[in-house]
């Protein structure tokens, strides 16, 4: 990642010529394992190089300034150490607010303010994680102003803290924990109950990746993810009365099947057969990329999806336009939801040679039955959130 030289001549416009530091932190894809994080299972996520960039200074005083390019109308949003509460009014920039909340609640003494512009090339609400993105911004940033050395996983999970405790939404590790952990052209296998994890090399031999927004916002904390995730949690309990398991990403398919009538009503039973159906998934899509089976992958993709929508309930009229058209098309060997669903985007697995034609088809197709244009974006796998460049001078 080089230097954008626009955003620190932008923060020398808004602050004040200064010393400066740049930092990058992904987005994210899931290639698939979708419901599965706060179930303990497994995910297989990718940071990507859409990401959120800032450039930070630190301050003599306790005032907090923080500037986003992508929300300009907002002005300069300021605010003091003592004045860390969850503020609606505050939009982004409580992001910011929960990071150093956190972080003090974890004993790191921050005793003076800094300057931050931000700019974001994630699609708002696209399902890409913009909100982690900008959590492990925050976090690395502030990090490296302070000349601390926080373990990776400490700051992940501060950052899992700010979106479940402070901004209030009650989401999993996977978003925090890709983008803490990327490597470039690597996914991780998470296994969230445990947290240990692996770094699987992805080599699509001709393929790419092309994410695919339906441009249809999807407000994670106003979406049914808390109510999904209470019916899986009631699953559970009632599951919990003869197995003897912590989540149901213990359980494999044939266990769950022979004691379905613990769970004594429908829709908790399709909700779980998701979580443990999508896990196990999750583990057989590791083991064809590594063997180089991408048919098997795609298919799994397929399945995945087809478990969101019938199962799970959260894909819609525009992530299903957009997925079964994508399966149609040649050149094409799957495709799925990505992220919390409601809206937002999916991928498909795309050969590189037909990914022109893929996107004008897709994009009349969808254009037909939503009435709006969806947007496409081959993803690229890359690193992890990270300080960018040495200290320049803004002029």
């Amino acid at each position: 990642m080089e230097i954008k030289r626009s955003l620190t001549t932008k923060f020398a416009e808004i602050f004040g010529p200064k010393e400066t530091t740049q930092y990058f932190s992904p987005g994210r894809i899931n290639l698939i394992g979708e419901h599965t994080d706060y179930n303990g299972g497994h995910v297989f996520p990718a940071s990507i190089t859409y990401g959120t960039q800032g450039v930070a200074a630190l301050r003599n005083d306790n005032k907090i300034l923080v500037y986003s390019t992508n929300f300009e109308d907002n002005g300069v949003i300021s605010f003091t150490l003592d004045q860390l509460n969850y503020d609606k009014q505050a939009g982004w920039a409580n992001y910011v607010k929960g990071m150093i909340v956190k972080l003090k609640e974890a004993g790191y003494t921050i005793d003076h303010g800094f300057e931050l512009l931000v700019e974001g090339t994630i699609p708002n609400g696209a399902g890409l994680s913009s909100s982690a993105s900008l959590e492990l911004l925050v976090g690395v940033a502030i990090e490296d102003l302070f000349n601390w050395s926080i373990d990776r996983l400490e700051l992940v999970q501060i950052g899992k803290k700010v979106e479940n405790e402070f901004i209030g939404v009650n989401s999993g590790i996977m978003d925090q924990f890709a983008i803490g952990f990327g490597e470039l052209d690597k996914a991780i296998l998470l296994d969230t109950n445990t947290l240990k994890y692996e770094m699987v090399p992805i080599k699509l031999d001709g393929y790419a990746i092309v994410i695919m927004n339906t441009n249809k916002r999807r407000e994670l904390a106003d979406s049914k993810y808390n109510e999904r995730r209470s019916e899986c949690e009631e699953a559970l309990k009632q599951l919990q009365q003869k197995l003897n398991i912590q989540a149901l990403g213990d359980l494999d398919e044939e266990t769950f099947e022979a004691n379905l009538d613990l769970i004594k009503n429908d829709t908790l039973i399709r909700r779980a057969r998701h979580a443990v159906t999508e896990n196990q998934r999750t583990l057989k899509a590791k083991t064809e990329l590594e063997h180089g089976n991408l048919t098997a992958f795609g298919k799994l993709l397929n399945a995945s999806h087809d478990s969101l929508k019938n199962d799970y309930e959260v894909t819609g009229i525009e992530l299903d336009t957009l997925v079964d058209a994508a399966q149609k098309q040649d050149g094409v060997l799957g495709a799925r939801m990505t992220g919390a669903g409601f809206g937002g985007c999916a991928i498909a697995l795309v050969k590189e040679e037909n990914i022109p034609n893929f996107k004008n088809n897709m994009y009349d197709e969808y254009l037909k039955v939503i009435g709006y244009a969806p947007e496409f974006y081959v993803a690229h796998i890359g690193n992890g959130a990270t300080k960018v460049t040495p200290s320049i001078v803004s002029t």
